[in-house]
């Protein structure tokens, strides 16, 4: 698995305190061995969000992504609080 971060996602990431830079990092990492792993909630989404993905950080803060050839390649988009990545 190949994972990008896009620029947006960049700007996000270091937005956040340290704290939640470790979460995520750990939550990707976590990703990178087993993107089903049911701890990340791994889900689709829906609306005007359908073909995207999200990923479960903390209670609260979301990684969105898109996956391509079955998680060959992922695209982060974005990552932030519930009301940040779908607000």
């Amino acid at each position: 698995m190949k994972i990008l971060r896009h620029n947006n996602f960049k700007k996000r990431y270091e937005r956040l305190n340290k704290f939640l830079k470790e979460k995520v990092n750990s939550s990707i990492e976590k990703f990178y061995k087993n993107p089903r792993d049911p701890t990340l909630m791994n889900h689709a989404l829906r609306g005007r969000m359908i073909g995207k993905r999200a990923i479960s950080v903390t209670g609260d803060v979301r990684i969105i992504f898109e996956e391509y050839d079955n998680y060959i390649l992922v695209m982060m988009l974005d990552v932030g609080t519930h009301n940040q990545v779908y607000g």
